[in-house]
């Protein structure tokens, strides 16, 4: 791009952001002709995507700034107006905003609540730290048509985002992603009014205390053995990391009011985002659980409990019978929540007719035999949990509810049906419910899981994420994918490849027979799965909000030694393919 356009779009943005430090930013790499930085940050505009926004932090139409997010809040607004036009009519329409700890979540949120606020739709803004979850479960309470929460989720600290709900609390899914981008990019002029104003005029409403006591009370509705918790409540000793986040209000309200001994890691406990003591708040990952193991060990504690930043997702450690902690992944707590749940509500008879077990198309297929073993049926979707909340949704619109369970291996889990998003602080309840139920019997969740391991075969998994920062990262992650479609696997760990689905093209194929095709139903998403002989799968897929392609090994085998073994040669084959094309 040349100096001459990327000075033309930084003036531009200086004319237009209202926020004095993000406009300053600018100013003064203008000053000091830094066109480095000054490309980077005006190349293009930060996208607003099928989930919203999210970006580093900073001045420019390529970063997440206030400017931004008045003007997806603006495209929102007046596409909200138009999806509810009886409300809209009548006075009624109203936007929920809750907000985690990063840096500007207060500009953020105060400005979409004032956007809103000046288009006619109610603006229900909490007034402090409040969990993903708990925003899907006030737009479901107070009615809203809409919601927004301002997170990034477990990125880096530089990082914010803007998620965008709808009216059944899940985050937008089609037709609405694709013609909210229109509207958004359509906007030319933002409507705001100033905070005073809209509180004064009852158009922006402070919450609280009202919702978090609900979402509380329905926590812990949705567990299945209270009295065995109360009986054996002071067996188990937990520490707890919200990682900075938003997780510790609810998670030790919930756990304390069942009468749990819960050590929060002091460090980690009260909101920052700098996120001070860990590279990445992401509990998927071992180093950000490296201070709630160390706690741990030191209180001789049963379990580690984690909630990322916006307490969606969850992550867990066990002490194993030579007291080493092991960390199960996501894919193995889904299982053992399957597991838990199906039983409890076959033994409890709350099992709906026809059951059925969500899944997104990456998570490990070890969770469908479990299912299929209680007589549940499995539904893939595609990544993302507003999937899992849309077949949920489907469901219950058809009259018949018929969802047991949902989770991705992300470390996203869904037990009840009141939140249309991941929820790792109901997660956690039933994670400790669940530790004292085999605890009764006598067995650890680790346990337990050796011995689904043995009843339906060993699945280990594995994971390459790749990152491809810059302007030439888009076109890195497209000539990779690109170039497993046309070339194709015909083998991945010495195991031949079975079948081809390819979620962009909407098929499935064997590749020994390719023009013979079968139809997919789902939505386009740049996705390519591998099934291998055996039970093996592998999947790729470039990142939706970060600038990296994943690859996913589901590998296995009879033997935990073998299936480790697949996995380890699929992943170094794969990096091979990635460093090829670096």
């Amino acid at each position: 791009m040349e100096e001459k356009e990327i000075l033309s779009r930084a003036q531009a943005y200086i004319a237009e952001e209202k926020d004095e430090s993000f406009r300053k930013e600018v100013e003064e790499l203008v000053a000091k002709k830094d066109m480095k930085e000054l490309e980077d940050r005006f190349y293009q505009s930060l996208e607003f995507g099928t989930a919203g926004l999210r970006g580093v932090m900073g001045g420019g139409t390529n970063r997440m700034n206030t400017l931004n997010v008045s003007k997806a809040t603006q495209g929102r607004a007046s596409y909200i107006s138009n999806a509810f036009p009886e409300e809209a009519k009548s006075g009624k329409l109203s936007a929920c905003i809750a907000y985690d700890s990063r840096h500007n979540h207060d500009k953020f949120s105060d400005i979409t609540a004032r956007v809103f606020a000046a288009n006619g739709i109610k603006a229900y803004l909490f007034t402090g730290l409040r969990p993903t979850p708990e925003l899907s479960f006030a737009i479901r309470t107070l009615g809203c048509q809409t919601g927004v929460v301002v997170t990034a989720s477990h990125n880096p600290p530089q990082y914010n985002g803007y998620k965008a709900y709808w009216s059944d609390g899940a985050q937008v899914t089609e037709p609405h992603d694709k013609n909210i981008i229109n509207e958004v990019n359509a906007v030319k002029e933002v409507k705001i009014i100033s905070r005073e104003e809209g509180i004064a005029s009852g158009k922006i409403v402070l919450i609280d205390k009202e919702i978090d006591d609900k979402y509380q009370a329905m926590i812990k509705a949705n567990l299945y053995r209270p009295e065995l918790i109360k009986e054996k409540a002071g067996s188990v000793k937990v520490v707890y990391t919200p990682l900075h986040g938003t997780g510790a209000m609810h998670v030790e309200k919930v756990l304390g009011d069942l009468g749990l001994n819960v050590i929060t890691v002091p460090e980690q406990r009260e909101g920052d985002g700098d996120f001070p003591t860990v590279a990445k708040p992401n509990p998927e990952e071992a180093p950000a659980l490296k201070m709630a193991v160390e706690l741990a060990k030191k209180e001789k504690a049963d379990v580690v409990m984690a909630t990322d930043p916006d307490a969606d997702r969850f992550g867990t450690a066990f002490p194993d019978k030579d007291g080493n902690w092991v960390l199960v992944n996501g894919n193995e707590m889904g299982a053992l929540l399957t597991d838990y749940i199906l039983l409890s509500k076959k033994e409890f008879n709350k099992m709906p007719k026809d059951p059925v077990l969500i899944r997104s198309i990456v998570t490990s297929p070890f969770v469908d035999k479990i299912a299929e073993s209680y007589g549940v049926s499995v539904q893939e979707c595609l990544t993302g949990f507003k999937w899992i909340a849309y077949y949920e949704e489907q469901y219950e619109k058809a009259g018949n509810n018929r969802y047991a369970f949902g989770f991705e291996e992300s470390y996203g889990y869904l037990i009840e049906t009141e939140v249309r998003d991941k929820d790792g602080v109901s997660a956690a309840a039933l994670c400790a419910e669940m530790t004292l139920y085999w605890a009764s019997q006598g067995k650890s969740l680790l346990d337990r899981m050796n011995e689904l391991y043995a009843k339906f075969g060993v699945y280990k998994d594995g994971q390459i994420n790749q990152y491809f920062p810059g302007i030439q990262g888009p076109g890195i992650m497209k000539g990779i994918m690109t170039k497993l479609r046309e070339d194709g696997l015909k083998s991945l760990g010495g195991k031949k490849v079975l079948k081809i689905r390819d979620i962009l093209q909407q098929v499935q194929f064997d590749p020994a027979n390719p023009s013979v095709k079968e139809k997919l139903e789902w939505p386009k998403s740049n996705v390519l799965q591998f099934m291998l002989e055996g039970g093996t799968v592998v999947s790729a897929r470039p990142s939706g909000t970060e600038p990296k392609i994943k690859f996913y090994i589901n590998a296995t085998a009879p033997k935990a030694e073998e299936a480790e073994a697949l996995r380890d040669k699929i992943l170094s084959e794969l990096q091979a393919v990635l460093d090829a094309a670096n």
